[in-house]
């Protein structure tokens, strides 16, 4: 009875530690096919909070790189998965640079030329020296160099001792003003330069208080439709000297002739200059969240051209043909898979 009792006992033990072990075996399936579940569900929900928020540094409120940029985040904010855009007004090119390098903005849109300036260190940088976090994603459309001025005046050559608006404080405009002054032997102290933006130099104008003013936008630019609107003025063309000279010394500025009838009451042809308008992005934003930017752009180009007529010329080959500056990797990225590298 002894032994029947002990064997008895051992097979109940037996059969207990089997279904613990059976419990514990079983156990780890429904954590394995939970997990799945567990990680998708809070990355499909948690997915627009984590969004990166985008600071795009523009330019003047009456300028093309806030307009452009402005059509940029109202198109492009619904498709993107991993980033919003938001646009701020700026001081534009030079102003920019430094946003992007002291980590204030992650993008911007600038002239191509000044962002060459900021990874050389020349130019309006010579002072402050490198700065070479912006990294080229797209060049998009020409930014024509437009000198208006009083009715008065109808040659480059007559604004010596005039009052010009040469653009914000460390803009591109201010740099290619200069740049256009040398070529008909002039600098910025042979005029009374003042700063100020687009809107600054076409307010001046109306009132009386500037003979001139420079823009670099592309055409037509809001702030000069504006006054043609109210007002008479002159578009001043470049001399043919003049080209030869700035083709020679500035490489970087191609002759973009504006046709007549860009503005009101401007019924012939103006010979200008241009240099290209380039989105940068900041070497610390991620290759991923270029690559979707740039994609989701040239997915939605006919969206954009809806949003703003300078998307026209988004094209993936002009796009990479003015880099100035390295490619972010994104862009890299894109551009090896579209066959444009």
């Amino acid at each position: 009875m002894k032994k029947y009792l002990a064997i008895t006992m051992a097979l109940v033990l037996v059969l207990a530690l089997a279904a613990c072990g059976g419990s514990s075996s079983t156990a780890p399936a429904p954590a394995s096919s939970a997990a799945p579940a567990s990680s998708e569900a809070p990355a499909s929900s948690a997915a627009p909070a984590q969004k990166l928020k985008v600071t795009l540094a523009t330019g003047g409120t009456s300028g093309t790189y806030y307009a452009v940029g402005g059509a940029m985040q109202s198109v492009l904010n619904s498709k993107l998965t991993m980033s919003d855009l938001t646009v701020e007004s700026t001081g534009a090119s030079k102003a920019n640079v430094n946003l992007i390098t002291d980590g204030e903005a992650e993008m911007a849109i600038l002239q191509s030329d000044v962002v060459s300036y900021a990874h050389t260190g020349t130019n309006t940088f010579a002072e402050t020296g490198v700065e070479d976090s912006a990294l080229w994603v797209a060049g998009l459309y020409n930014e024509t160099v437009q000198i208006i001025a009083t009715k008065d005046i109808t040659d480059v050559s007559q604004l010596k001792g005039k009052t010009v608006c040469m653009g914000d404080v460390g803009s591109g405009t201010r740099v290619n003003a200069e740049q256009v002054l040398a070529a008909y032997g002039m600098t910025a102290d042979d005029v009374n330069a003042v700063s100020g933006s687009f809107q600054d130099g076409v307010d001046g104008i109306k009132d009386g208080k500037v003979d001139a003013a420079f823009t670099v936008a592309g055409a037509p630019t809001t702030a000069i439709t504006d006054l043609a609107t109210t007002n008479e003025f002159n578009m001043l063309s470049l001399t043919d000297e003049a080209l030869s000279y700035i083709g020679e010394n500035f490489p970087f500025l191609v002759q973009d002739n504006l046709p007549a009838g860009t503005y009101n009451g401007i019924d012939q042809e103006t010979k200008c200059v241009a240099v290209q308008a380039a989105l940068v992005a900041s070497k610390d934003v991620s290759e991923d969240v270029v690559y979707e930017l740039l994609k989701t752009m040239f997915d939605s180009k006919a969206d954009l051209e809806q949003a703003h007529a300078k998307f026209q010329f988004l094209d993936p080959e002009y796009a990479v043909s003015g880099a100035s500056v390295p490619l972010h990797p994104g862009a890299e990225k894109f551009y090896k898979e579209i066959g444009v590298l």
